[in-house]
């Protein structure tokens, strides 16, 4: 008779912990207007703390330091601004008639395989729709413009952050004081998140350069547009390169036709392959243990609860829960799950 008693507190537990999970996803989603700039701040200043500890280090003083990390911050954000904003509203307007010319060619290649009858599923074709890509595009550009409309408050709330880093090594000392996790082993965790952010961003900078430079030579329009559209989506494990790549390719498609577009894929493919297979791995190291399966999942979850910025961050968004779960001896296991496979020696 005692078991039942034993059992019903854990499943009560169980049942109280999905509840309030639930609860909490709903609150992120239901405020994603809010949390997205100030998750946006937090990834910049992860990003820009490494550039304010190296001027600490040169003996610049830690306000004149956060003055020109500060100034450089605001810089970028609005030359990024300024670059954008006429090609993301040159493009929402000229969006309809690239839809149209997509479905003209799509038309054509229906023909072209009805007429010469070669063996392709027709009911294939008449489910493919390239216009949502496009679609797609519009829409990430429309939460990316949303979200530059926010820089102010994401200046000022990088502003404070950065300001607060400063006394964050002593209170996570006192506050981890007598627990099982040791500040060194947090302070490793954290530098390792660091190191993936910082390398990704560089990884990033020069793919998103790389595509800017192949479609100005390819003729390709908005080429800043889709560089751009490559560097943040290049934080995307896995597919983010492929989204990417998709409207540019079918831009030129329109454009120029089926040869062109073929040119563009193969430079898309080149760039990436160099970038992601090869000089990244040399910087990245061993990365930061989360399994494939975890990373894919993280991706739609975050994406689906935030939008186009919850995709970006949802690696550095995943090792944070990571991070805290493992932190407490009951919820260890589910770190332990999210983790990547153990190398066998």
């Amino acid at each position: 008779m005692s078991q039942p008693i034993q059992k019903q507190p854990n499943a009560l537990k169980m049942m109280l912990t999905v509840a309030s999970f639930v609860i909490i996803i709903a609150g992120m989603k239901a405020a994603k207007d809010i949390l997205v700039p100030f998750f946006f701040a937090i990834f910049i200043s992860i990003i820009t703390s490494s550039l304010l500890y190296w001027l600490n280090r040169k003996k610049i003083p830690m306000l004149l330091s956060l003055l020109f990390v500060s100034v450089s911050v605001l810089g970028a954000v609005f030359l990024m601004g300024l670059l954008l904003k006429s090609s993301i509203q040159d493009f929402t307007q000229s969006l309809p008639v690239y839809l149209e010319k997509l479905k003209h060619l799509e038309g054509m290649a229906s023909a072209f395989i009805k007429r010469f009858e070669i063996p392709f599923s027709m009911e294939i074709m008449e489910n493919v729709d390239p216009g949502a890509a496009m679609r797609f595009v519009s829409w990430i550009l429309a939460n990316l413009k949303s979200l530059l409309s926010n820089a102010f408050l994401i200046i000022i709330t990088i502003v404070f952050i950065l300001f607060e880093a400063a006394s964050l090594p002593s209170k996570l000392n006192n506050a981890l004081e007598g627990s099982r996790f040791t500040f060194n082993h947090i302070k490793e965790i954290m530098e390792n998140i660091n190191h993936y952010m910082v390398i990704k961003t560089y990884m990033s900078l020069a793919t998103g350069a790389l595509v800017t430079v192949w479609l100005m030579v390819m003729g390709v329009d908005y080429p800043v547009l889709w560089g751009l559209l490559a560097f943040i989506f290049n934080f995307v494990p896995n597919i983010g390169s492929i989204i990417a790549a998709i409207p540019a390719i079918l831009l030129a498609l329109v454009q120029a036709g089926y040869g062109t577009a073929l040119i563009t894929a193969g430079g898309y493919a080149v760039i990436n392959i160099s970038v992601s297979n090869f000089i990244e791995p040399k910087f990245m190291g061993s990365g930061l243990g989360l399994s494939t399966l975890v990373v894919f999942l993280s991706l739609v979850f975050w994406g689906w609860v935030l939008g186009p910025v919850g995709m970006v961050l949802s690696i550095p968004l995943t090792m944070t829960i990571k991070i805290a779960l493992s932190c407490s001896e009951e919820t260890a296991w589910i770190s332990t799950l999210l983790g990547a496979a153990p190398k066998k020696e």
